[in-house]
């Protein structure tokens, strides 16, 4: 399993909505409420064998209420 991380954009007043409906989807294993640019930040791991941007398309994407992510892919450094 990858981890990455992804903030999410909500439109305004939905940021609640958004987040129902990522837990309800059981994507992620962590989703937290974060201040500046984005509302969301989620932690999410993708299996080996998928591709990431397909995975998060899939299955995260197209969430209604969201309008923009930003993802960041995480490498073994150490």
């Amino acid at each position: 399993m990858r981890p990455v991380f992804v903030q999410i954009r909500c439109i305004p007043g939905r940021t609640y909505e958004v987040a129902d409906a990522i837990y309800d989807r059981e994507i992620v294993s962590e989703l937290y409420s974060t201040s500046g640019d984005y509302d969301l930040l989620a932690k999410v791991y993708v299996p080996e064998d998928k591709d990431i941007g397909h995975y998060l398309s899939e299955n995260l994407f197209d969430i209604d209420g969201i309008s923009r992510t930003l993802t960041t892919m995480t490498f073994k450094a150490f």
